[in-house]
């Protein structure tokens, strides 16, 4: 793997550090307090190509590869996870799988749309019983004629409120576990869907995170993406790229708070000198420093399998732990280089830990990716 970044990719970096400075920077503490990201930041990030990237141009698509992709993502987590949410579930959950499993027509009725930031996707799978349980679902699809008819609901799902389409696992049949499982494309106007945004969140408080529930919601046969009963695997296959933008995601934070840590060392004095000048805070530094370039080794290691066609899944797995567990170290490290202040919302710190915490939980909580990387270690499941 060549570690000099490509004239493409140090543009793309580039664009979206001028893209945070410009546009939220100045608006994170606003949107953190009053739990709303303003949704205009959608068709900003449409018209950048943020939404569009590794998808071809050929369906509205930007291009590029996915390590361009990791550092848009990257920039973005250090500017406001609540809007690097929006693109890692949008694009890397949602259009990416519709890409990769949707027949023509689905690609050419929603990829233009969703890359352009003319439409949002969403990515519903977990539910209130079952979260890293996902193979025992309990939602339904049953066919009636030439529709099927869904009931069941969603939970913690981001985007929910903003999306036009969900990407909705279902059981379409009796079949235990996850072979019974299918995927649809769920438009949100379609009668029977509701949806319920979910307030009092400890971190990522901007974000449109939502509970949907769907009462006989009916859609034609042609909304199955991929084959009847392979939704498990489609979710499986989303999330083994999702946790690459999580964790990218995850290094934007490290790096955020190892910004915010160095400045403030710089800056505030103790004891008649800078606390910069103290070994101990400099331990922190160290620490922090640390993280954020093997959080980030790990994760464009991961975009360099995936461009090169090679297995990635427990490479991810790896990436979203080791960077999830660095991001929440690393704001936990910069809030006690602040001090008191760091406990103040006027100051950064105390948002990345908040921010952070989260990513320990969704997509894979550290403890599944562990058996993930166990069981490809010894070809043992412990399930």
């Amino acid at each position: 793997m060549n570690l000099e970044l490509s004239e493409e990719q140090t543009a793309a970096r580039r664009l979206a550090e001028e893209f945070v400075a410009r546009e939220i920077t100045p608006h994170v503490v606003e949107w953190d307090r009053s739990e709303n990201v303003d949704k205009s930041i959608v068709k900003k990030l449409g018209a950048l190509g943020f939404l569009g990237l590794t998808i071809d141009e050929e369906y509205g698509g930007s291009g590029g590869d996915h390590l361009a992709y990791c550092l848009v993502t990257e920039e973005l987590g250090r500017g406001d996870s609540s809007v690097r949410g929006i693109v890692s579930v949008s694009l890397g959950l949602v259009t990416k799988t519709i890409a990769s499993w949707g027949d023509e027509e689905q690609k050419r009725a929603w990829l233009p749309r969703l890359t352009s930031g003319d439409a949002i996707g969403c990515f519903g799978l977990t539910e209130p019983g079952t979260g890293s349980d996902a193979g025992n679902l309990t939602t339904k699809a049953v066919r009636d004629g030439d529709a099927y008819v869904i009931n069941g609901a969603k939970m913690f799902i981001t985007n929910g409120t903003w999306a036009d389409v969900v990407l909705l696992f279902a059981r379409t049949n009796d079949t235990p576990g996850h072979r019974g499982v299918s995927a649809f494309l769920v438009p949100t106007d379609t009668p029977g869907l509701t949806r319920r945004t979910i307030h009092g969140k400890l971190g990522l408080r901007g974000q449109a995170t939502a509970e949907l529930v769907l009462d006989d919601v009916r859609v034609p046969a042609g909304a199955l993406l991929g084959p009847e009963g392979k939704g498990f695997s489609i979710a499986m296959s989303a999330l083994a790229k999702g946790r690459m933008s999580v964790a990218a995601g995850c290094v934007g934070i490290a790096q955020a708070a190892l910004d915010a840590a160095v400045g403030y060392a710089r800056e505030r004095e103790q004891f008649g000198k800078p606390i910069a000048h103290y070994q101990l805070v400099q331990e922190l530094i160290s620490d922090i420093s640390v993280d954020v370039d093997a959080a980030r080794l790990l994760t464009w290691r991961v975009a360099d399998l995936i461009d090169r066609g090679e297995e990635f899944a427990t490479a991810a797995s790896k990436a979203k732990l080791f960077a999830s567990e660095a991001a929440v170290r690393a704001a936990n490290n910069a809030l006690q280089v602040f001090g008191g202040y760091g406990y103040i919302d006027e100051y950064p710190v105390g948002k990345l830990l908040r921010d952070a915490r989260v990513m320990t939980l969704y997509e894979g909580t550290s403890q599944i990716q562990k058996l993930i990387i166990g069981r490809a270690e010894t070809g043992i499941s412990a399930f």
